[in-house]
């Protein structure tokens, strides 16, 4: 595929993840449209499903091959599980950690919070309890 197609392709799919689309997210990963993709601004469409809290969009991207821990954005964003459980997505981030998300890992590089962290903000209970037990399971499996 050239890269001016996938670049389209990619805008198309970070487009259709921000808005709910489940089934123009599936029609563009049949069309080629590479799941583990950024937009000219560097956002992830995993990162997009998460933040919205689109549990089936979150997993028909890793189900494509979408990495759960590839941070998005340029700095105003961050990870996908830390995107959900700052607005209590428990399902998302459930999805994520099902697919092998790091509950310990921190966004922005390394600096910035969990998503643990982000859900005791919130505060969002029931998303922090599924962290905490994420983080008390052998190598963090959710």
């Amino acid at each position: 595929m050239n890269r001016r197609r996938r670049e389209k392709l990619s805008a198309r799919l970070v487009s259709a993840a921000l808005l709910g689309e489940s089934a123009r997210v599936r029609a563009l990963l049949r069309s080629g449209a590479p799941a583990e993709t950024a937009d000219a601004d560097g956002t992830t469409p995993l990162y997009q499903a998460a933040v919205q809290g689109d549990a089936e969009t979150v997993r028909l991207l890793l189900a494509a091959g979408a990495s759960p821990d590839t941070e998005s954005g340029t700095g105003s964003e961050g990870l996908p599980p830390c995107g959900a459980a700052c607005w209590g997505y428990t399902e998302a981030v459930r999805a994520l950690l099902d697919h092998g998300a790091d509950p310990r890992r921190r966004e922005d590089h390394g600096t910035g919070l969990t998503a643990l962290e982000w859900a005791d903000k919130g505060p969002h209970p029931e998303t922090a309890a599924l962290l905490r037990a994420a983080l008390r399971a052998p190598h963090g499996a959710g």
